[in-house]
């Protein structure tokens, strides 16, 4: 078995896919700092085997990560402009319950997180697990790293 994880051998292709992936960032409507704490609670796996095996992001550490996007980058010292989701979500996080704790229990809203900004999430996670994976069989790497992929499984 190989000494490094698969996820360690691809660095250098998020790099570059990171780069391709910015205007998909922008259209989005998070900013560059709200993208990168995302990709903080996104994990990367393989599902399947030889020919049907894909790259998928796991996205279940997301919700937990949204609520707190817009106090991070505050607190970064970030004075990126807002896109309407993080508008929203200041409004909806903001205080200390009372009327806006109201506000987001009547509308669903679970520890401030906006649905929208959610599935918005998600999809754009989705999304460059897709190009990564379409970067890696451009590059002809996609066939090493999915078969160590699958030997570490094995072997854990």
């Amino acid at each position: 078995m190989s000494e490094h994880r698969w996820q360690d051998l691809i660095v250098g292709d998020r790099m570059r896919v990171d780069e391709s992936f910015a205007g998909e960032v922008q259209r989005s409507g998070f900013t560059r700092s709200e993208w990168g704490m995302i990709m903080t609670a996104v994990d990367f796996e393989i599902v399947g085997e030889g020919e049907s095996a894909e790259l998928v992001a796991n996205t279940d550490n997301v919700d937990a990560i949204l609520p707190e996007l817009d106090e991070i980058v505050k607190r970064m010292g970030g004075y990126e402009p807002e896109s309407a989701g993080s508008a929203l979500g200041n409004l909806l996080s903001g205080g200390g319950g009372g009327i806006l704790q109201n506000v987001r229990s009547s509308l669903g809203l679970r520890n401030g997180v906006d649905p929208e900004r959610r599935q918005e999430a998600i999809r754009l996670a989705n999304d460059y697990a897709r190009a990564l994976q379409g970067h890696l069989e451009e590059r002809g790497r996609w066939e090493e790293i999915r078969d160590l992929a699958a030997e570490q499984d094995r072997a854990e």
